[in-house]
């Protein structure tokens, strides 16, 4: 299988916090569980969306849905550790955009990732158009 390849973006990022590594992110191998990268992207997602006050259910006046996701694991981090991710908007297309996410230490990178978004109405059970670019 291929492995997957994320590029860093080309844009600015948008929003970057810390994020510390406490025990429920550490699996049996003693170093930071593949499962808690999404979990510590959707605590970043939800925090810029907060400094902006929105919400995933109110993002520019819409709500999101994710529809996909993609992670490249560069190193391994440990508990204890605090992690720094910056948070860049990718992509944008007639119904959403990506969120790329470069998580790091302070001595390296830990991962790469990617997760689709699209705007969705949640009554209507139906996709609807990016309202950013409409």
């Amino acid at each position: 299988m291929a492995r997957i390849k994320l590029a860093l973006p080309e844009s600015e990022k948008v929003y970057s916090s810390e994020m510390p590594l406490t025990i429920n992110f550490i699996n049996y191998g003693g170093h930071m569980g593949n499962d808690a990268i999404l979990t510590i992207c959707q605590e970043i997602r939800l925090r810029y969306m907060n400094s902006l006050k929105m919400s995933e259910l109110s993002f520019h006046g819409k709500s999101l849905i994710q529809s996909d996701a993609a992670i490249v694991f560069k190193n391994e981090a440990f508990h204890g550790d605090v992690l720094t991710v910056d948070l860049y908007i990718e992509d944008q297309h007639k119904y959403g955009f990506d969120f790329f996410y470069l998580i790091k230490n302070s001595a390296k990178e830990i991962a790469r990732a990617k997760t689709g978004m699209i705007f969705f109405d949640y009554e209507k059970r139906k996709v609807v158009l990016n309202p950013i670019i409409e």
